[in-house]
């Protein structure tokens, strides 16, 4: 039983209105809901509260949630655009030499492929193209804990309808790669996306996406892109900061819940990365 969205970093699984009820009763009412649901509707093995900021963290102190294990495994990463980025050129300058000359080079590999933004009749015209090129992807991480139906970004795209983008790269009239993004009030957040592995190494399509979301961002005026918990160190490339979010786990068998601290780390090993920073020394504290 998870609380939270398991398709998507960050604290986006439910929402509160504050003039209704305090933060403190916020989590007291999430774990009245957890014993009412754990009795009559179905028990679950684990219930795991996701990705909550640290500021949350003072909250999750009651009596209530004190048999949970509190934990922290991947970052998301995030990248805020500052002010003086009024092009994607602007964004550029501020990189080091080493940086925007590797951005640069990126440019040049998928120079004369086709970028374009897929409207509804497009992502149901390459729907098996785009499902392919998400499966190659999905299929060599190194953890899922589940794989999308072939219709879930036409279903997106319905429901969501400008705040969803799904973009495509093509080579003639091949589809090599694509990425989607939610709009989500001032921030963008990376959903998922696919490429063709072995064209992915010659154009460079996947550092390329990423410049294209900050390109995006920049274009319309974003103040924050939610890079989600994967790839940190290519992210971090690109100017993306890491920020520590946190879960807890409570396993309701009480003998095996007393070793989760020690069961947990086996379960979600943390991956070793190393953090990147492309900025000019000069601008890195800048907003």
């Amino acid at each position: 039983m998870i609380l939270g969205n398991n398709m998507l970093t960050g604290q986006n699984g439910f929402y509160f209105d504050p003039s209704k009820i305090s933060v403190e009763n916020m989590i007291l009412l999430l774990e009245e809901a957890v014993r009412k649901m754990q009795k009559e509707i179905r028990k679950t093995s684990l219930i795991i509260y996701k990705d909550y900021r640290s500021e949350f963290l003072s909250l999750f102190q009651g009596r209530e949630l004190r048999s949970y294990f509190k934990f922290s495994v991947q970052p998301t990463m995030t990248l805020t655009i500052r002010k003086s980025w009024k092009t994607f050129e602007d964004y550029l300058k501020d990189f080091s030499t080493k940086y925007r000359t590797r951005a640069k080079t990126a440019r040049k590999k998928i120079a004369g492929t086709d970028k374009r933004e897929l409207c509804s009749e497009d992502i149901v015209r390459y729907r098996n193209e785009i499902n392919q090129l998400y499966q190659h992807v999905a299929e060599n991480a190194p953890f899922n804990t589940f794989f999308l139906e072939e219709n879930h970004f036409k279903s997106m795209k319905e429901n969501l309808g400008i705040n969803f983008k799904v973009f495509g790269y093509f080579s003639g009239q091949q589809l090599i790669g694509f990425y989607t993004l939610i709009l989500n009030n001032g921030d963008i957040d990376t959903y998922f996306l696919g490429y063709d592995k072995e064209i992915q190494k010659e154009k460079q399509i996947y550092l390329n996406m990423l410049l294209d979301m900050v390109g995006f961002a920049i274009d319309h005026q974003f103040k924050r892109i939610v890079f989600g918990r994967t790839a940190l160190e290519i992210k971090s490339t690109i100017g993306a900061e890491p920020v520590e979010i946190f879960g807890l786990i409570r396993h309701t068998h009480t003998i095996v819940n007393l070793f989760m601290k020690n069961i947990f780390p086996s379960l979600s090993p943390k991956t070793e990365w190393i953090r990147r920073n492309p900025f000019k020394i000069s601008s890195g504290s800048q907003t």
